[in-house]
């Protein structure tokens, strides 16, 4: 590279260009640290102090709540003390948005609907956050995080704030720190939270346990619609949406509404005096997203009167709670010294037929209190 003044140009410029494609290279600046006058990096680059993340955070800095997000998300123990002091200083500011889960099966239309319902809420003058969860790989470890390619249209919203985040192998396909980040993006003002989950090929009561409203996305045309996905996940659900209820399928789905509808009234809802019901939507056409809305609101307003709102923020501190407790448990014993010496060789065993596995973790476990190695 050259640092003078004379125009080149580039080897794939047309022959008839002329000097358009001439271009000149300039030596860069630097930064001199002795010159006071030279601006200070961005928030992007520099480090950032606990009074730094819990101030721009408050004031809606989506540089620093992201960089907040990911100092939360991240496993080196030199970031814990400091992602829980923050934490702690944005806890009275959280808990004022409303808290949605949506799930449903692949292929469903969830991020479709997620893009379709936000772009509808920033227009109202609403603020928010969608948390995206992919599935990680059980052999590279490694995810796409493909979601906020696929809301193009909020991803352009300066309301709106997309995180995709790696399930990481949680069961039920929830970010390990989902419920940390809801507590950020709350205290950043968006009042409206949803979580995208994985799916429902494993369990989702890790998800109904963080949210205040569970959303269930299927479509129709798929299968026998009341054997195509296990009651237990029905059971959980708040309200159905019957996607892509448009063109031909819309037949379809308004035949499985009425087919989940009849099922329905025979489960016990969650909330006293709420009855669970499927709709049909179209997130393409946007048919249905103010439906939806709509019965998102019902259903806080009947939970408020009843307590049952406020009944089940309680359950989401207390499961959140063990939830933390299991994980640092996990931690503290994976991290044990003693029990790293003595894991590959009662591993070993088990693997060979030798050794039950309840033996061999009593064995491990009890090496939490003899500090020894197995015989």
């Amino acid at each position: 590279m050259t640092d003078d003044q004379t125009p080149r140009r580039p080897e794939w410029a047309p022959d008839d260009a002329g000097d358009a494609f001439a271009s000149r290279v300039v030596p860069g600046a630097g930064r001199n640290p002795e010159r006071s006058d030279w601006p200070a990096p961005p928030a992007s680059r520099r480090a950032l102090t606990e009074d730094d993340y819990v101030a721009e955070a408050l004031a809606g800095d989506r540089v620093v709540l992201a960089r907040a997000i990911t100092l939360i998300e991240s496993n080196a123990p030199a970031h814990f003390e400091l992602a829980q002091a923050v934490l702690r200083r944005l806890l009275p500011h959280s808990g004022r948005a409303i808290r949605i889960g949506v799930t449903g099966v692949p292929g469903a239309g969830k991020s479709t609907l997620i893009e379709a319902l936000g772009v509808m809420l920033v227009e109202r003058g609403h603020k928010v956050a969608v948390l995206a969860v992919d599935p990680t790989s059980s052999l590279t470890h490694g995810s796409i995080l493909g979601d906020k390619t696929r809301m193009e249209q909020l991803a352009r919203r300066p309301e709106a704030f997309i995180r995709p985040s790696p399930a990481g192998g949680v069961l039920g396909g929830v970010a390990r720190k989902t419920r940390e980040t809801m507590l950020v993006c709350e205290a950043a003002g968006f009042d409206v939270i949803l979580v995208e989950t994985v799916g429902t090929g494993q369990s989702e009561v890790t998800v109904r346990s963080m949210v205040d409203f569970f959303l269930l996305v299927l479509i129709a045309g798929a299968g026998d619609e009341l054997q195509g996905i296990k009651r237990g996940i029905v059971e959980m659900a708040d309200a159905i949406a019957i996607n892509k209820a448009d063109g031909e399928n819309k037949p379809r789905a308004e035949a499985a509404r009425a087919e989940y509808n009849r099922a329905l009234h025979y489960l016990t809802p969650a909330v006293e005096g709420w009855h669970v019901r499927a709709y049909t939507c179209s997130a393409a056409t946007g048919e249905g997203i103010e439906n939806l809305w709509n019965v998102v609101g019902r259903y806080r307003e009947r939970a408020a009167e009843t307590g049952a709102f406020e009944a089940r923020r309680r359950e989401q501190a207390r499961d959140w709670l063990h939830a933390l407790i299991d994980e640092q448990l996990r931690a503290f014993f994976y991290n044990n010294p003693t029990v790293r010496d003595a894991l590959m060789t009662v591993e070993t065993a088990v693997m060979a037929g030798e050794l039950p596995a309840t033996a061999a973790a009593r064995q491990l476990l009890a090496l939490l209190d003899r500090g020894d190695s197995p015989a």
